[in-house]
């Protein structure tokens, strides 16, 4: 009997979307080969690339739902952080070589912009967003009178967040037609911590709950009139205080509550929502998805592929660095800080669900009982460090520099204002690349220069770190760290950290015709730039490591602008407000009119991009523009002193 020839591989589905139409043209049964398709996808770019791979494997079957039930961009997705919205990406006609640039020049950003697609109704980077935006949305609608739907798609995480707890109260009081998918996985970037997790859990886990409210529900539907009594049913749950059955915490704020839903059950999803889709009631659907599914690395490793580096994608294991590589800055700051905790336990150490990104898993796995993760809720860190620092301790909130920039008001109100000795530890500052404009720190000197009390400082390099960790321990008020994301340079760090003089620079380099000041990770450029100009201009250029931006070194500083004709800073950071606008004050202050030549980013919102060579290039910041920039003000100078003379 002759054999039978195996089937022929299916079409590939993915190829031929080009938007949401070609998604709804797919017949039930071909869904199961797109997810499947997605999920390569996924890995294949973000292997390659590096991204959020855990979370938008988990919400694949999510986003397809979404799009079949849905008609974007008409009606209107907004995704929380936006981390997760890659698949959201490849459904609204931004696949193939655009996706596999993802976070590279060119190429589809990591996160959503309304810039990038109008199907990208929201733009977002920090989360906690995405309930005020869609509550607003939806408001707006209702205003002019359209019928469109809002879907906010939130993590279990961003009920962390006070803002969504805010937006929460205020839901049924603006509309009566807002959806809301709560997308839970357990996970933020690390495990997810507190009480709503815990209460999340329960009413997930809770069969008796579960089921009273199906069984409660279905008897209504079963009768001719029954949506309209199971309206009145809930109604009537609500105002008798769960006389029948104990309701959900988002009912007791006025939503309707489906749920929980199997988040990889497409007919379940598809069900859920189109019931939603026609609900006269604010809808809550608690979706339950497994972060990093199809990919094994990233099930038993969730944070460490929350947002990963590039990796092998059949074992999940990094790209190695090349032999050498100087250690990252966040890990040298996480050992030097179980290093001061354990000799010390009044030393504290504070994340926002970030312990991996920000080094403190060192003292997590050390001194466990020395830290704190309170979730993604950056306010109440540093409050809840104010609070510690009155009794004595003291604890070091290391929060990313963006992400301080939501707990400003705590920073001046409730720490700055006391006078509290709270370190702040900010990993990120300067340029992010690949993340792009909600994750670089270009704007942290701009808004803590201002506020009184501060000493705020940049390490040129670890070791440096490790001396300003040291010192700030020492402050009898707020001390600020800034550092760049990435490796260091690969210096030696001390056995013993040195406790620097506040205020006092460091002059790395003398010079009679320019000096250069440059703060932390620019140092190592200003020497570059200085040799340069020595061997190929026979100018003689110092370089002045600043170290401290508030208070900056103005006794130096004014003793250079007497003899020295230019001055030229450099900061991985904005101009507008930034340590080159403290020079020029100081300079200012001191009635000193010598030339400065500042360097730094513009007063521009700065897009992703594949490195910080692409993009410095791209705003005049490679080390030739600089070297033009320098060389060329050096000889205006001098033709304006001939001119003179």
């Amino acid at each position: 009997m002759p054999s039978s020839s195996p089937s022929p591989a299916p079409k590939p589905l993915l190829p031929g979307l080009r938007g949401p139409a070609d998604l709804k043209a797919l017949a039930p049964a071909q869904l199961p080969q797109l997810a499947q398709e997605i999920r390569a996808e996924l890995i294949a770019v973000t292997a390659r690339n590096g991204g959020h791979i855990g979370p938008n494997l988990g919400v694949v079957e999510l986003t397809v739902a979404l799009h079949r039930v849905f008609d974007s961009p008409a009606d209107q997705f907004v995704f929380d952080v936006a981390h997760q919205g890659y698949v959201h990406k490849l459904l609204t006609g931004r696949g193939g070589e655009f996706f596999r640039k993802l976070r590279q020049t060119g190429g589809a950003s990591g996160f959503l912009y309304r810039s990038e697609s109008p199907h990208d109704a929201f733009g977002a980077g920090h989360a906690g967003t995405a309930l005020s935006a869609a509550l607003g949305m939806a408001t707006a609608r209702d205003l002019r009178g359209s019928s469109e739907h809002v879907v906010a798609v939130c993590g279990d995480a961003a009920f962390t967040c006070g803002i969504t707890l805010e937006a929460l109260n205020n839901v049924v009081g603006s509309t009566k037609r807002l959806i809301v998918i709560l997308n839970d996985n357990e996970w933020s970037i690390a495990k997810n911590v507190g009480a709503i997790s815990s209460y999340l859990n329960r009413i997930s886990t809770s069969r008796t709950y579960n089921r009273l409210h199906h069984n409660v529900e279905e008897f209504f539907k079963s009768f001719p009139a029954g949506v309209e009594m199971n309206r009145v049913y809930m109604k009537w749950k609500r105002e008798t205080k769960d006389f029948f059955v104990e309701s959900s915490l988002f009912e007791k704020f006025g939503l309707r509550y489906l749920g929980p839903v199997d988040g990889h059950d497409l007919d379940g999803l598809i069900k859920n929502l189109e019931f939603a889709k026609h609900c006269d009631v604010p809808v809550l659907i608690h979706v339950l998805t497994k972060k990093g599914k199809g990919l094994e690395a990233a099930i038993a490793h969730p944070e460490k592929f929350h947002g990963a580096a590039p990796f092998d994608p059949v074992t999940g294991e990094n790209k190695k660095s090349a032999p050498g590589t100087p250690p990252n800055y966040q890990d040298v700051f996480g050992q030097a800080l179980t290093r001061f905790a354990r000799a010390d336990a009044k030393v504290l150490g504070i994340t926002g669900a970030m312990p991996s990104g920000t080094g403190l898993s060192h003292l997590a796995a050390a001194v466990p009982t020395q830290f704190f993760d309170v979730g993604i809720a950056e306010e109440h860190a540093v409050l809840f460090a104010a609070g510690l620092a009155t009794k004595g301790f003291r604890p070091v909130c290391a929060i990313y520099s963006t992400f301080l920039q939501r707990a400003y008001d705590q920073v001046i109100h409730d720490v700055a204002l006391q006078n509290l000795p709270v370190t702040f530890c900010m990993d990120r500052a300067g340029l992010s690349p690949s993340d792009g404009p909600t994750h670089h720190g270009l704007f942290d000197l701009s808004y803590l220069r201002c506020v009184p009390n501060a000493v705020v400082m940049q390490p040129k390099d670890e070791d440096e770190l490790v001396d300003m960790l040291h010192t700030s321990l020492q402050l009898k008020g707020p001390g600020f760290i800034r550092y760049p994301r990435g490796a260091g340079t690969g210096v030696q760090i001390k056995d013993r950290p040195a406790a620097l003089p506040i205020g006092h620079a460091e002059v790395l380099r003398e010079g009679s015709n320019i000096m250069i000041w440059a703060l932390g990770s620019m140092v190592q450029d200003a020497l570059k730039l200085a040799e340069r100009l020595a061997a190929e201009e026979r100018l003689s250029v110092g370089v002045v490591n600043a170290r401290f931006v508030k208070p900056l070194d103005r006794a130096l500083l004014l003793s250079h602008a007497a003899c020295i004709p230019l001055l030229v800073t450099m900061e991985d950071h904005v101009l507008a407000g930034g340590f080159g606008s403290a020079v020029l004050e100081a300079l200012h202050d001191g009635d000193c009119p010598t030339a400065v030549e500042r360097i730094g980013w513009p007063d521009k919102f700065v897009e992703h991009g594949t490195n910080q060579e692409i993009l410095r290039a791209a705003y005049g910041l490679a080390p030739d523009d600089i070297h033009r920039r320098v060389l060329a003000r050096w000889k205006n100078l001098q033709e304006s002193v001939s001119a003179n003379v």
